[in-house]
């Protein structure tokens, strides 16, 4: 059976910016990143704010420079919020937003239904000319 997309399904592209498209593309390729996510996730369980160095430990294999770069780059986009506490030494949390929180839930939704199709992805794979050639290396 193939799935057909309504004619009107992507009308509402239509009504954005060039400026806008761009953010909705880069919005797009952010939620779908490895790191953004997993942080994300890591927040999401944590039900409240976590530091730094907590969300550090939980992120397996993410390095200190990426976790900070990953971080800022979710907070300027409205998905973390940053809190500094001015006290010695300095003390910083982090915690997911409502909009990360439903970030997260709209791209869990597209991840399950990705996992619930991974045996037509596999064999779609095994069929493809690029098995083949690859399977000759």
């Amino acid at each position: 059976m193939v799935t057909t997309v309504d004619d009107d399904t992507f009308d509402f592209c239509e009504t954005l910016t060039d400026a806008q498209d761009a953010l909705a593309r880069e919005m797009l390729e952010r939620a779908s990143a490895k790191w953004p996510l997993r942080v994300m996730h890591i927040l999401a369980e944590a039900k409240g704010p976590l530091r730094f160095s907590r969300v550090m430990e939980r992120v397996e294999g993410i390095s200190q420079k990426v976790l900070t770069q990953t971080l800022r780059t979710l907070e300027s986009d409205g998905l973390v919020t940053r809190t500094l506490y001015p006290q010695v030494p300095p003390r910083v949390e982090y915690e997911l937003t409502p909009l990360g929180g439903e970030l997260l839930v709209e791209v869990v939704t597209l991840w399950q239904w990705i996992a619930n199709r991974l045996p037509d992805f596999e064999a779609a794979h095994r069929k493809s000319p690029q098995a083949e050639d690859t399977s000759k290396l």
